[in-house]
């Protein structure tokens, strides 16, 4: 017989309503949004302010108020294309590479006698030695120092190129370790940014690697490129580095490998310092960074951890310099630089200064962030207003309305009443989609319109499945209850088999595609869930409640 048990139509009301719950914010979606902006801003600082108070009492506290995002296309927002110089990361390695290189060449001071870095090509590292004959000694003990590359198909060659001529010994990077760094430079980078995107509170941005050396940057809702590329650019790079001495000026002559920074302690206005340019440890090496309180004075502080080898190297640099300054370096400008009073060897810290509860919390985020590994140059940068966003709502809606409106007047010309319960099903269809995309906080794109306009249209083909299937069974079967319940079980297998094939291709498109693609895969996908559960099950609910209320005898599809 034709029927659901009460706690399977109370499942699917409960679904629905939920759904539909989900989807409410987004027809107030102004309201909503300075609703949740206000509780944000106010978690944040800890003050609220009567604007604040207003928007949050707008809109109910026990109603769901989660949104869907728009993107770059609806919204507006910033557009950037960066180029990573990847060549920075080529000095930086011959720099931390130097320390070791002089530490093995120092073993052969018999062979070689001393030794001096000189000034080379970027990414060259060059070493005069005092005798000339002990050069084959000093290249096989550098060459020593080299890696294998490791690649896909396995070790191809050495990290380190290094040839001697006369006096001079020249160090570089293998072109399979260049290659190798190129690509661990554009994933670090990429993920620094979307972590520093992230952490500032900005919606599904999109950031994906576009040919060889450079980022394709897009964050919706963001003001202006400039202060996407403020954010992005914030380099937060923490170093610590021996003091040589101060300086009376930044332009005061220095020994080579040595620096002058300026001091930014108010209590050491106009003070430089002399420090030694290769640094103890970096910002490479942190793990961890949370903002903080001092125990002793209550002031702001931005406390680190360091991972096992800086926490390494940091302990036996401090039991080593007891009594010795050392400066925390951020952003080529000295912090403080403390006394080392003991060795430090629980890899842990704080860093102090004149810090608000602000400015402590926006270091902790770029340090927790992490240094981008090489600079960026902007080839193009591009700001979306709104206005263009609005327009492209206007028109994706009217798309959606235009094939809204034709599915329905087709369902209700072609099966009468069962096209205006297939009707029903696609308004809640539609609803829930909203609702899902609003629950999983899913970016809405123009490409995204296109796959719920493509979604309208496919929703009904299982209805259509069924209802020609009903009037099949309606020649054979014993009435008109008994030719509903075939139609709906001899209907389900060519349902399910088609919803599956258009799923796979739209996982597909999610797992391989980018951006665009991903926003039309996201809606195709779950409108295809959606719309086999409306079909299935809500379609069927409305059957069985009009059949048990009228008990036809006959009924016309």
């Amino acid at each position: 017989m034709l029927q659901i048990p009460l706690w399977n139509r109370l499942f699917i009301v409960l679904v629905v309503l939920t759904g539909l719950s989900f989807a409410m914010p987004n027809f107030f979606y102004g309201t909503v949004e300075r609703h949740n902006d206000a509780l944000a801003e106010i978690e944040r600082t800890g003050a609220q302010t009567e604007e604040q108070v207003a928007d949050v009492a707008a809109w109910p506290g026990f109603l769901p108020a989660t949104l869907v995002n728009l993107g770059l296309d609806l919204r507006g927002g910033a557009h950037l294309l960066a180029e990573v110089r990847v060549e920075d990361v080529y000095v930086a390695r011959m720099d931390a590479l130097w320390p070791e290189v002089r530490d093995a060449l120092r073993e052969l001071r018999p062979v070689i006698g001393g030794i001096q870095r000189i000034d080379a090509a970027p990414g060259n590292l060059q070493v005069r030695i005092q005798q000339p004959e002990g050069m084959a000694e000093a290249v096989a003990a550098v060459r020593a120092l080299s890696q294998p590359v490791v690649g896909l198909t396995g070790i191809a060659e050495q990290t380190l190129d290094v040839s001697g001529s006369g006096d001079v010994l020249t160090i570089s990077l293998s072109e399979a370790e260049e290659d190798a760094t190129n690509d661990r430079t554009m994933q670090q980078s990429i993920e620094i940014v979307r972590r520093r995107v992230d952490e500032a509170g900005t919606r599904e941005p999109t950031i994906q690697r576009q040919g060889a050396d450079r980022i394709l940057i897009q964050v919706p809702g963001i003001g202006s490129a400039q202060e996407l590329k403020e954010l992005i650019g914030t380099t937060a790079r923490l170093t610590f580095h021996p003091v040589v001495g101060r300086a009376g000026s930044a332009d005061e002559d220095v020994e080579a490998r040595q620096i002058v920074l300026p001091s930014i302690d108010p209590d050491e206005g106009g003070t430089f310092y002399i420090l030694e340019e290769t640094p103890v440890v970096s910002g490479d090496d942190l793990v961890d960074s949370q903002p903080s309180f001092d125990q002793q004075t209550g002031q702001p502080v931005v406390t680190f951890r360091f991972n096992p080898s800086g926490a390494r190297d940091f302990g036996e640099y401090t039991a080593a310099n007891i009594g010795a300054p050392f400066a925390i370096v951020l952003d080529e400008e000295v912090i403080s630089a403390p006394v080392i009073r003991g060795a430090i060897t629980g890899g842990s810290g704080q860093i102090s200064g004149n810090f608000t509860v602000e400015s402590s919390t926006e270091l902790a985020i770029l340090l927790r962030a992490g240094a981008l590994p090489a600079e960026m140059t902007f080839l193009e940068e591009r700001t979306i207003g709104p206005e263009l966003g609005a327009d492209s709502i206007e028109a994706g809606q009217i798309a959606a309305l235009v094939a809204f409106v034709a599915v329905l007047v087709f369902m209700i010309l072609s099966y009468g009443l069962f096209g205006i319960f297939a009707s029903v099903a696609l308004v809640l269809n539609v609803g829930l989609i909203f609702g899902v995309l609003s629950l999983i906080g899913a970016t809405l794109t123009l490409p995204g319109i296109a796959g719920i306009v493509l979604t309208i249209g496919m929703a009904v083909d299982a209805n259509v499945l069924v209802f020609e299937r009903i009037r099949e069974e309606l020649k054979t079967a014993r009435g008109p209850a008994r030719a509903i319940e075939l139609g709906y079980e001899r209907a389900l297998s060519a349902i399910i088999d088609a919803n599956i094939t258009t799923f796979i291709i739209a996982t597909i498109l999610f797992t391989l595609g980018s951006g665009p693609v991903r926003g039309f895969s996201v809606t195709l996908g779950i409108g295809i869930v959606t719309s086999v559960f409306t079909a299935i099950y809500v379609t069927r609910l409305l059957l069985v409640v009009w059949f048990e209320y009228r008990r036809p005898k006959t009924i016309e599809v």
